[in-house]
Formats: structure tokens, C-alpha cells, sequence
């Protein structure tokens, strides 16, 4: 886990990257009805807009949220650190899939456009992303960034 603002800043930034790249795919699979080879070269072009809109939210309101709710529940002195990881990944997910729908139902549904169904569409977004990102991140990107940070930063355990 990153014990500084370096490290947390990339920490997040790995992470937010793993999260929003997968999650465009989702949706652009979804849209089209079928994950082709182009799926991953197409995911790029929102990735250039959509994954600032994620760090700056994770940063700045996400990041916090999560883990006040978190150490409210737990006691990192008390408690086994796995359940403070799983913990703050669930509140993470629980806010950043709907603020992420949002930015989503704003910019590429919408085109900024707010029309009637504007509403219907973030709930709808929200619903259809919230379990993929939800496993997403709990079996496959939370490990996954977990391990490489930590290959990255392990020379910062052998010091301490």
C-alpha cells in the first residue's frame, strides 16, 4: 500500500488506468454486441479524456470517501489489512461507478446534449457498469495493481 503522496498519486494512477481502460472496453463491447481486436485501439480515444476525469475524482473526492467509510469500520491497528483493502476498494467502486457514468452519460451519451432522458440514462449506465466494475476490481485490477506496485516499490519495505 503507498505510504506517501508519491506513492499514492502513482498508485492511482496505475490503478485508474486499469479500472477506466477495462471499463470503456466493457461498454464499447456492450454497444457493439461483440469484443473485436479494434475494441482495444478504439478504447484508447476515450481513455485520453475519461481517465483524468477518474484520477481527478479519485484524488479529490473518491479517494477520501472511501477511506473514512472504511476506517470507520475498521481499525488498521486491529484489524487484518485485508479487510481495510476490500473495504475501501468496495466504497471506491460504490461512488466512482456512478460519478464515472455521469462524466460518461455527459460526454459520449449525451454529447453534452441534456434531453428528458437524461436521468434514465446515468441510472441506466450506472446499472449496467456497477457489477463489472465491482468484480473488475475486486478479482482481477485491485490485485493485479496491488502486486506491481509493490514489485515497484519493494525496495521501500526492505528499508523500513
Amino acid at each position: 500500500m503507498p505510504k506517501n503522496r508519491v506513492q499514492e498519486t502513482i498508485f492511482t494512477i496505475m490503478m485508474v488506468f486499469v479500472m477506466v481502460y477495462a471499463m470503456i472496453i466493457y461498454n464499447i463491447t456492450i454497444e457493439r454486441g461483440s469484443l473485436t481486436n479494434d475494441t482495444f485501439l478504439i478504447a484508447f480515444h476515450e481513455l485520453i479524456f475519461m481517465e483524468p476525469i477518474a484520477f481527478i475524482l479519485d484524488t479529490f473526492i473518491v479517494g477520501g470517501l472511501a477511506k473514512m467509510f472504511t476506517f470507520r469500520m475498521f481499525n488498521p491497528r486491529e484489524d487484518k489489512q485485508i479487510f481495510i483493502v476490500l473495504s475501501i476498494s468496495v466504497f471506491s467502486v460504490m461512488f466512482m461507478c456512478p460519478l464515472m457514468s455521469l462524466a460518461a452519460t455527459i460526454i459520449i451519451k449525451q454529447a453534452f446534449h441534456f434531453d428528458a432522458q437524461f436521468i434514465a440514462t446515468w441510472i441506466y449506465t450506472t446499472i449496467k457498469n456497477f457489477p463489472m466494475a465491482f468484480f473488475w476490481q475486486l478479482c482481477f485490477a485491485g490485485p493485479v495493481v496491488r502486486f506491481l506496485f509493490g514489485l515497484i516499490f519493494r525496495d521501500d519495505k526492505k528499508k523500513a
